[in-house]
């Protein structure tokens, strides 16, 4: 008679392997949903929905992320100081020239859980403005987006 277990994957038997996605050109939310996917680890088969088993994605060329629509001037991103009258609003253009890191951060914040997990897996995203990052000694291999730029949304 066998027992039929589960697997869970555990600290030894987890693999975590660094990725490199290159955002120029790529629309927000298709890049987004790809990289909370990969962050969350359900392009694994040892996929476990209440264990980190991701991995870490670096972003770069932030600045030159697409958008569709008229989502540049009406696209609007609040943060709140916590005093009274502190929320300050901006739209997507404003953000993207100031901090075009915020914007795929956000983005995929989103589509991550709201739980501890999900702050945990948020801190395995690397966004860069250049094409330059300093994660080259883990040796990140480039990822593919397979979106179409240009194509019907």
């Amino acid at each position: 008679m066998t027992s039929n277990k589960t697997f869970l994957p555990s600290q030894s038997t987890l693999e975590q392997k660094w990725y490199i996605v290159d955002a120029a050109g790529q629309r927000l939310g298709r890049l987004a949903s790809e990289i909370a996917m990969i962050l969350r680890g359900k392009n694994k088969a040892t996929f476990t929905p209440h264990m980190d088993v991701g991995d870490f994605v670096i972003v770069v060329n932030a600045e030159k992320i697409d958008i569709t629509g008229k989502k540049r001037s009406q696209k609007l991103y609040r943060r709140n100081s916590g005093r009274p009258g502190g929320m300050k609003t901006e739209t997507f253009s404003q953000l993207q020239g100031r901090l075009p890191e915020r914007i795929i951060e956000v983005a995929v914040k989103g589509m991550l859980p709201k739980n501890s997990l999900g702050r945990q897996l948020f801190t395995k995203l690397k966004v860069y403005k250049g094409p330059n990052h300093p994660h080259t000694a883990q040796k990140p291999e480039t990822l593919t987006i397979n979106t179409i730029p240009g194509g019907q949304d």
